[in-house]
């Protein structure tokens, strides 16, 4: 099985991230990640789904997601082609003792600060899952109180735009 990063562009209606995300349920493929949001178009989403998968049993998915009144078009985006980012924000054990250190660490992963407390940190990265699992491991023996990551968003690299094809031309 491999990793897939798919891009579908949907209506932005209620009940669309539902009906796709259940389509894969039904064919019993487990999402690894899942991001959803508004694109430059108010009226269309982005849902990035990252799944493990055949290509096979993944093109009969993909062939189903199209059928799908909502979906306008679909993208797989392959790494060598597209920018992929995931978000994390961890909280990490840092009394005075120990806080020149938890700094070191957020700048050599180019991370930053966004809350400060007097016994606590909040870290904020974001980057490739491999760089924030690097990061949560350096962190880990200062103690990690909280965390959350965010799914996997991803973008085409270059000037083309998978939301400028005339087709994609919703109606209100």
């Amino acid at each position: 099985m491999a990793k897939h990063t798919l891009s579908v562009l949907v209506e932005n209606k209620p009940g669309v991230l539902a009906r796709v995300a259940g389509l894969f349920s039904r064919r019993g493929f487990n999402i690894d990640s899942l991001a959803v949001g508004e694109t430059e178009h108010p009226e269309v989403s982005r849902i990035t789904v990252v799944v493990n998968a055949e290509d096979q049993p993944l093109e009969q998915v993909t062939k189903q997601l199209n059928k799908l009144v909502n979906v306008l078009k679909i993208v797989e985006l392959e790494p060598a082609v597209s920018v992929q980012r995931e978000l994390l924000l961890v909280k990490v054990r840092a009394d005075r003792p120990l806080r020149s250190q938890v700094l070191e660490t957020v700048a050599l992963f180019r991370a930053r600060v966004v809350d400060v407390a007097p016994d606590a940190l909040t870290i904020e990265a974001t980057g490739t899952a491999e760089k924030l699992d690097a990061l949560l491991r350096d962190l880990e023996p200062y103690g990690i109180k909280e965390m959350v990551q965010s799914g996997l968003v991803a973008i085409g690299r270059g000037s083309r735009a998978i939301t400028a094809s005339p087709a994609l031309r919703v109606a209100a």
